[in-house]
């Protein structure tokens, strides 16, 4: 066997909190060989990151390693080493790359600056040999046009592109190991497919040992070949990747499969599975098993006795006394789909017309540089949506799907009235609504809100949850204070939160809560409408399927429709009855969401569902990866938008001619200039969730 690269045993990480020192991690323990890759899973607060800062001997000044774990990489005890030692080792030999890359990028340098400084420092490399070695990086990591991107500043980059310069600082000095955290999280699909390849390729190509961590099961099934599953500090399981996801033998890790979204399931067929309750406090740990309370395997004896980390052979661990009772037969999306907790569908035939956007524009204006003004030029706008038609029923949820940078989010503001729209009506049972949020009336403002994708940042600090909900019912609603009181309670246990959390602020909340409340929120005023953008993108997998429950249920109670916005199109296709896809400011297709998954799809809209990582180790999907940028929405490309991306162009008629719309059936149309029954035998079906795991 290949000496391992990296060889961790008993490693305990703890964090000062005032006098006290609390164990976030405990006996962690971790095997990596040279060209490996291995996978850390769990929700946050788990201590994945907590594991990678101490990998790296990287933790504050409030953390520390206790005594008695072992940390050796590359035959070298890292316990030992001085801060000048570790900082040799970390200007070469191992690297991190964190999810937030355009926080980890100096916004005040250029690009090129920031990588050959890092060369220059590490390596001693400066002058035109380190800028041939950036380009050149650049080039490995498909970063289109490097020298242009040398010389641009990080806010000139998109997410993505900014991921690869942060990726392409991280290998220029040819690491032996790299840390990945959450990198893909903030990224479409399409970007991660690309992003997740390029790990792939530079791993195997300089034979670098990789530890992956995220809370995206798709993308561990897809990458890593062992993978270790951490809650509230501790393994509960370790297994190679196939086998865990086949037989998981652990619950908490049958409750993180079971809760991912798969291709196909709807709410019509099934709610989905969640894990109820909450991670322990890290002070507050009793002496028996951290995850016995949101157990459902629990028994008495894990309530007073620590399970310890049974090894069952094959390479396999798990922390549980009841591991061999754990039945792979719970795995997949029937969980929960008895009669009773059936979300119903809709007739779309039998409902009115709710919401109808014809011909939607919104343009920026772009400033004039000196050469504008010298040759007395006016620049073109940025067409960030450019004559968008949709109609949604009562009732009913539209799914909205594209790539950042499409224009999902723009329309969503120019709906709910924080932007001027440049051209365009819009009507909400059959009024036409006014531009500005300022300009509309109290009633319009109550029949349309929305949820955004960050509920951190949707609800003030400074208020308390019964002060946040009892706004919208006496402003919009126009309920007296008693009665606004009553109505806070009952928002809250829709929502399953106790009624006591309405004395707490957003900081005394988890992410899920915090989402929970916003929701709460949202449909206080009692609308018709509710905007989603990105709702549950920053959640991890299992409050995502809570969150989703939660919506779906309360849109059956309440007869509300929403648009959902989305960048991951399980999420859209679950909780959608019909989906728009949405590319430089139009619609390239729309459809019933059933048919998202099936022959014949717009070229964009294969590539977006082939992108979607699946969780399972042997899906091997025929992937239509997108590996050029998206172009500007100021200089759009002539004929089809999408042809300098497509894979299935088929000549001067896609650069020259705008594509008609073809009906593939009543409802489903797509802007295309190949025919659909061209369409129909280039393109595969994607298998759906009864095809997968």
């Amino acid at each position: 066997m290949t000496a391992p690269l990296l060889d961790v045993e008993n490693l305990t990480v703890s964090y000062r909190i005032g006098k006290r020192w609390i164990p976030a991690v405990r006996d962690f323990h971790l095997q990596l060989a040279p060209g490996h890759i291995v996978g850390l899973v769990g929700e946050s607060g788990s201590g994945k990151s907590t594991v990678a800062l101490a990998l790296m001997r990287y933790l504050g000044s409030n953390g520390r390693v206790e005594s008695g774990g072992r940390l050796d990489f590359a035959g070298e005890d890292l316990l030992s080493k001085s801060d000048a030692e570790m900082r040799s080792i970390w200007a070469r030999r191992v690297k991190l790359v964190p999810q937030n890359a355009g926080a980890a990028l100096n916004p005040s340098m250029k690009i090129g600056a920031q990588v050959t400084e890092v060369l220059g420092a590490a390596m001693g490399t400066g002058g035109a040999e380190a800028e041939q070695a950036m380009l050149q990086i650049f080039h490995d990591v498909n970063l289109v046009d490097p020298e242009k991107v040398a010389d641009r500043y990080p806010h000139e980059l998109s997410g993505g592109m900014q991921q690869r310069v942060v990726i392409a600082m991280a290998l220029i000095t040819n690491p032996e190991l790299l840390i990945l955290d959450e990198p893909t999280t903030g990224l479409d699909v399409t970007t991660e497919a690309v992003i997740l390849d390029l790990v792939r390729g530079l791993m195997a190509e300089r034979d670098t040992g990789v530890i992956y961590i995220t809370h995206n099961l798709g993308v561990v099934a897809q990458l890593c070949e062992r993978v270790l599953v951490l809650y509230a500090g501790e393994i509960m399981e370790e297994a190679p990747v196939e086998q865990l996801y086949a037989l998981p033998r652990h619950p908490y890790s049958l409750g993180l499969l079971n809760s991912v979204p798969r291709l196909g399931q709807s709410k019509a067929d099934s709610r989905l599975h969640s894990i109820s309750g909450n991670p322990p406090a890290l002070a507050e740990l009793t002496r028996g098993c951290v995850f016995a309370d949101r157990c459902e395997f629990v028994i008495d004896k894990c309530r007073v006795e620590k399970p310890p980390l049974e090894q069952l052979g094959d390479g396999r661990a798990a922390r549980c006394f009841r591991w061999e009772e754990v039945d792979a037969s719970f795995l997949g999306p029937a969980v929960g789909s008895s009669e009773g907790e059936r979300v119903l569908q809709r007739d779309d035939a039998d409902t009115d017309t709710l919401m109808r956007v014809t011909n939607l524009k919104k343009h920026f204006p772009v400033a004039k540089s000196l050469e504008d003004w010298l040759r007395g030029r006016t620049p073109a706008p940025i067409r960030a949506v450019d004559g968008v038609n949709l109609t949604l029923r009562a009732g009913q949820t539209l799914g909205l799907v594209g790539e950042s940078g499409s224009g999902k989010t723009t329309l969503s503001r120019l709906i709910i009235g924080l932007q001027e729209r440049t051209g365009g009506q819009l009507e909400l049972l059959g009024m036409d609504i006014r531009n500005s949020v300022r300009e509309r009336s109290p009633d319009v403002l109550s029949k349309l809100q929305m949820v955004f994708q960050n509920p951190q940042n949707s609800l003030n600090p400074y208020l308390s949850v019964r002060q946040a909900l009892r706004r919208p019912l006496v402003k919009l609603r126009g309920m007296t204070p008693a009665g606004a009181e009553a109505e806070v309670a009952q928002l809250l246990r829709r929502v399953n939160l106790r009624e006591d959390y309405a004395d707490r602020f957003p900081d005394e909340l988890s992410g899920g809560e915090k989402q929970r409340v916003v929701i709460a929120r949202a449909f206080a005023s009692d609308p018709d409408l509710i905007i989603c953008d990105e709702p549950v993108s920053a959640l991890d997998v299992s409050v995502q399927s809570a969150v989703l429950n939660l919506l779906a249920r309360l849109q059956e109670e309440h007869g509300s429709a929403y648009l959902f916005i989305s960048h991951d199109l399980a999420v859209v296709g679950y909780l959608s009855d019909v989906i728009a896809v949405m590319y430089l400011g139009q619609l390239f297709e729309v459809g019933a969401a059933s048919d998202l998954f099936q022959p014949p799809y717009h070229p964009y809209t294969e590539a977006l569902v082939s992108a979607i990582p699946v969780a399972d180790p042997h899906h091997k999907a025929e992937r239509m990866l997108l590996h050029d940028v998206l172009p500007s929405a100021q200089r759009l490309p002539s004929g089809c938008r999408f042809h300098t991306r497509c894979p299935r162009k088929i000549g001067a008629v896609c650069e020259e001619e705008a594509p008609p719309w073809r009906e593939v059936e009543a409802g489903h149309a797509i802007r295309c200039h190949i025919p659909l029954e061209e369409l129909s035998a280039l393109q595969h079906s994607f298998p759906r969730s009864e095809e997968i795991g």
